[in-house]
């Protein structure tokens, strides 16, 4: 059954070129907004919280923070829409997935950049 679905992932979804994050890493996102028949470019900028999935059905979740409202968005990898990723910062966290991030305020919701 894997190499089916394998199989028609090679074969039938476009493969994109993206740049390599993992959680803590700080991005923006850029996809298309479709209104009727305008098409817009928006961007979602903020920080990975966790990356879920092998593949092309590869998934990540972005938090932002919009005033004191926290935002959080689920974006596939393979997702039509998206344009183009780029990677403003690289965080050092010890966990693939820091749900933890949710309840800090503050200098406690900072992330130590990474040293490469």
């Amino acid at each position: 059954m894997e190499q089916l679905i394998s199989y028609v992932q090679d074969q039938f979804i476009e493969k994109k070129e993206f740049p390599e994050f993992s959680s803590g890493d700080t991005l923006t996102v850029f996809y298309e907004i479709r209104e009727g028949d305008k098409v817009r470019t928006q961007f979602f900028k903020g920080v990975v919280i966790q990356v879920k999935g092998t593949g092309l059905s590869k998934t990540f979740t972005i938090r932002k923070m919009s005033g004191t409202i926290g935002v959080e968005r689920i974006f596939p990898i393979n997702m039509p829409a998206l344009q183009k990723i780029e990677v403003n910062s690289r965080g050092k966290v010890r966990r693939s997935r820091i749900y933890y991030f949710k309840q800090l305020r503050g200098k406690k919701a900072r992330i130590k950049e990474a040293r490469l």
